[in-house]
């Protein structure tokens, strides 16, 4: 039997993935949270072989719930579900050694092979994202322009964050032309997109 820890925020969803799960023969949901914080202490109490997390949790998402359970409970195989699908999230899952990475958009069969896949040391990725993840290569920003970018799409002007990161405005200004310029990005709307969508901010 495949003990399964299921992390989701949204009630409706977590419901459906239990039941889901919970409806296979030879998989048990021992315990579900709804909050990326909760992922760890549920993980040492019940012992799961697969923790099926979303990725977008608020507050500590399933990426770092992952990170959590690779350094204190490594025999716990983290598989990330999410509706983004920048392959950057992919990589960034990959680079962490998470061999689960499924859109929520899969079907009901995928994602319990991706579990049992997964349970047995193998690895489940959304064969949708294999060829943008391969074509893509890696993040073509420094962590400086990725924090700068982050802080345009939370809807910071250069001047502020300038004080919020202790630079020029003139700095703030030269790097977000060098971001737009590296995503070929027409205007820094497009440029936030391109990032998010890639996951690379």
């Amino acid at each position: 039997m495949i003990k399964v820890l299921v992390a989701e925020d949204l009630h409706v969803v977590r419901a459906g993935l239990v039941s889901l799960l919970d409806s296979a023969f030879d998989v048990d949901v021992v315990v579900h949270v709804g909050s990326g914080e909760e992922v760890l202490p549920a993980a040492l109490e019940h012992a799961p072989d697969v923790a099926v997390l979303d990725i977008g949790m608020p507050g500590l998402d399933g990426l770092a719930a992952a990170a959590l359970l690779r350094t204190h409970l490594p025999t716990c195989h983290p598989l990330l579900l999410t509706g983004m699908d920048g392959p950057g999230h992919l990589r960034r899952a990959l680079d962490m050694g998470v061999t689960g990475f499924l859109l929520k958009t899969t079907t009901p069969e995928r994602l319990l092979d991706g579990v049992r896949t997964v349970a047995a040391g193998g690895r489940a990725i959304e064969p949708e994202l294999t060829e943008d993840f391969w074509a893509l290569g890696e993040c073509p920003l420094t962590e400086r322009e990725a924090e700068i970018l982050r802080a345009t799409a939370e809807g910071l002007a250069p001047r502020d964050i300038a004080v919020l990161l202790s630079l020029s405005v003139g700095t703030v200004r030269n790097r977000l032309s060098d971001v737009m310029g590296k995503l070929q990005a027409r205007t820094m709307v497009d440029a936030v997109r391109i990032a998010e969508r890639c996951g690379w901010i």
